[in-house]
């Protein structure tokens, strides 16, 4: 009988699978260990960019493209968005990224050939609130992801996406994303989530840093800006405003002193008393327009008192102030009412001739705020309107606040300038 031989198996012995599982588990065991090392020199070198940041003058941009390049290299990945909220926190703008091996940011030249879908991103961002306060992981095709951006990451294959909120205590600053074309995407997540989290913290402060520093350093300047204002002010006040009331005072002391003068001299002196009363009057003005923090901007009516009273110091005219019940009126509002408001006072002042000026201010059902400025002077005629009365500044002053300015005047018969403001949301409530 033929013997068959059967063929040998190359089986191994339990000792040698003893060591493949060994090899094994210590080849997963150092890849853990690199990416816990990975993760810990991202978080230091990440804190150390938002150190050097705080220490010298702010440059996001920069600390941008250093930690953006080091969080695609370190995380293993292929594309990074920073999408930033105004500062009103309604708008949504992908500001820098990196994408095809290179940074973009939207100041620079190039930011148009970007092809990140950034605008769909950010709409998406605004509208999914879960991701308002926590990180949120998608798939390449995540059927949660707007079409274009969908469409972007199978063109690129990129098979994985996780969005990081930037928060800084209550307030959402933005959002960090970061995507990547690893085919083990899904086993390694939960290591790329850690890493974007820890580093969306360090972004969150430079972020919130940079902000402060931006509004500390606009405060600097308006404080400037003001000081430079007052010193003006006063080197007006105690020059120009005074030396023009001195020489008011003597010309009128001079019309006193000698009532029979001829006729020509005291025509003169009339016209230089016209003229000493309008500088100082335009110079008063002027410390009133370089001093708004002299007037409460939050209270027109306080604003209405003080304007009235500077005025009732240039004239013997008498000004009866009547103010009713006010509405709120946002700060840039309340600055075009009192402009419009001194300038008709200051044109009644000078130009009228009036025995009596009138400012009403008062709230109204049917316009929301209504000025008028009325006196009953020499009036305007038709061929004069326009002719340094400051009538199209009033008009611009009214337009720039959505509001309406009417002239109603008419030789000898005396002139009312009406102001007709109503906020842009008005409507008339329903008794």
């Amino acid at each position: 009988m033929n013997s068959v031989t059967s063929p040998v198996k190359d089986e191994k012995c339990p000792m040698e699978e003893v060591v493949d599982l060994s090899a094994t588990t210590i080849e997963a065991e150092i890849e853990k260990r690199k990416r816990a090392e990975c993760m810990a020199h991202m978080q230091s070198a990440t804190v150390q960019l938002a150190l050097d940041l705080l220490v010298r003058e702010p440059d996001l941009k920069g600390f941008f493209r250093g930690f953006v390049k080091m969080l695609i290299e370190q995380g293993e990945s292929d594309a990074c968005g920073v999408f930033m909220l105004d500062e009103s926190g309604e708008h949504c703008l992908l500001k820098m990224a990196y994408a095809d091996n290179r940074f973009y940011a939207k100041d620079e030249p190039d930011w148009n050939t970007l092809s990140l879908p950034g605008e769909a991103m950010a709409a998406h961002l605004m509208a999914h609130e879960e991701g308002w306060n926590a990180t949120i992981e998608y798939a390449g095709d995540d059927p949660r992801l707007p079409e274009a951006v969908r469409a972007f990451n199978r063109a690129s294959n990129l098979r994985w996406l996780a969005v990081a909120p930037l928060t800084a205590g209550s307030q959402n600053l933005g959002w960090l994303a970061l995507s990547t074309t690893d085919d083990e995407a899904a086993e390694w997540a939960p290591w790329r989530r850690m890493l974007l989290e820890a580093v969306a913290l360090q972004v969150t402060l430079a972020l919130h840093h940079n902000r402060m520093s931006k509004r500390a350093r606009d405060e600097e300047r308006r404080k400037a800006v003001l000081e430079e204002r007052n010193r003006i002010a006063r080197d007006i006040h105690d020059t120009l405003a005074q030396g023009f009331a001195a020489i008011l005072m003597q010309l009128q002391s001079t019309q006193r002193l000698l009532p029979s003068l001829p006729s020509t001299a005291a025509e003169s002196i009339e016209t230089a008393v016209d003229l000493a009363r309008t500088h100082m009057i335009e110079a008063r003005r002027s410390v009133g327009a370089l001093r708004p923090q002299d007037f409460e901007i939050g209270d027109v009516a306080a604003v209405l008192e003080r304007t009235t009273e500077l005025a009732r110091r240039t004239t013997d005219v008498p000004i009866e102030l009547v103010i009713e019940e006010l509405p709120d009126l946002g700060a840039g509002v309340e600055r075009e009412i009192v402009a419009i408001a001194q300038e008709a006072l200051t044109n009644a002042v000078r130009h009228a001739r009036a025995r009596k000026i009138t400012v009403h201010a008062a709230g109204s059902r049917a316009v929301g705020f209504r000025l008028s400025v009325a006196d009953d002077g020499r009036g305007i005629a038709k061929e004069r309107f326009g002719a340094g009365f400051g009538l199209t500044s009033m008009q611009e002053r009214a337009e720039r606040i959505g509001g309406s300015l009417t002239i109603v005047t008419a030789p000898r018969a005396g002139t009312e300038v009406v102001l007709a403001w109503a906020p842009p949301s008005f409507s008339i409530p329903t008794p």
